[in-house]
């Protein structure tokens, strides 16, 4: 579903992705982990083309992500046919980025509507099951300011699925949640994952990249210093930088 060839980004000076290679399959799960500044949160906004890659590409459903290839030399595509490709990727930020000013309902209902031109009867049928499906049915007509921060980010997840998206990525979404509302989360995330929905995750929650990642990738300085299976690659890092890292979560 996921196919990165040396990804390359850069900020001025400041490179952030140095080469970055990997592979998804179709219903699975991975989870990037690493230290803040390592590349985890610029690698999943290149892959919605978010940010322009500076060198190397990216494939989603194998379809290349933000560029068209003519002639052996890549051309970035009008922000149009960006946006059609961005259709398909769903994407939760730490920050839940709700309509303040809309229903959990409205916020749900409004990309179909507005962007896929999908019947707003419909929608709303399908917000609906939605919300239901994230455990806030009974919230539909309640503002963002009348939800906990748990609750508002399980809307946000239910607006990216609202776009019937093949690969949601989420940018550490609980980092901004009380504890007490983490479980809440990632109990959804955890039951998108059963349903087969391919996920790429940057977490800092090592429960559930063990129990729910099929892969787990540790980044540092914009590479990939290892990766595999999560409950081996936990109890038994190779590189010293790996260990280091996880001997301070573990």
């Amino acid at each position: 579903m996921v196919l990165a060839d040396r990804v390359c980004k850069s900020f001025g000076a400041v490179h952030v992705l140095e080469g970055i290679s990997l592979e998804v399959e179709r219903g699975q799960v991975a989870c990037l982990i690493g230290p803040s500044g390592s590349g985890k949160s610029t690698f999943l906004r290149c892959i919605n083309h978010l940010e322009r890659v500076d060198a190397g590409r990216l494939y989603v459903d194998g379809s290349l992500v933000g560029y068209a290839e003519r002639g052996g030399k890549l051309h970035e595509l009008h922000p149009r046919e960006a946006a059609k490709q961005r259709r398909d990727i769903g994407m939760v930020f730490q920050h839940f980025n709700l309509f303040p000013h809309r229903t959990a309902l409205a916020n749900v209902v409004e990309a179909p509507v507005l962007v896929k031109k999908a019947r707003r009867s419909e929608a709303t049928e399908r917000a609906r099951d939605l919300l239901d499906r994230v455990g806030l049915a009974d919230k539909a007509d309640a503002y963002p300011a009348q939800l906990s921060g748990g609750q508002q980010q399980r809307v946000a997840i239910a607006r990216a699925l609202a776009m019937e998206p093949k690969l949601m990525l989420f940018d550490e979404p609980t980092s901004a949640l009380d504890p007490e509302l983490v479980g809440e989360v990632l109990s959804v995330m955890q039951n998108l994952a059963a349903g087969g929905m391919t996920m790429i995750v940057v977490t800092h929650e090592m429960g559930f990249a063990r129990e729910v990642a099929d892969q787990l990738v540790f980044m540092d300085g914009g590479v990939v210093v290892e990766a595999g299976a999560p409950r081996a690659l936990l109890a038994n890092p190779q590189h010293e930088r790996t260990q280091a890292f996880l001997s301070k979560l573990l």
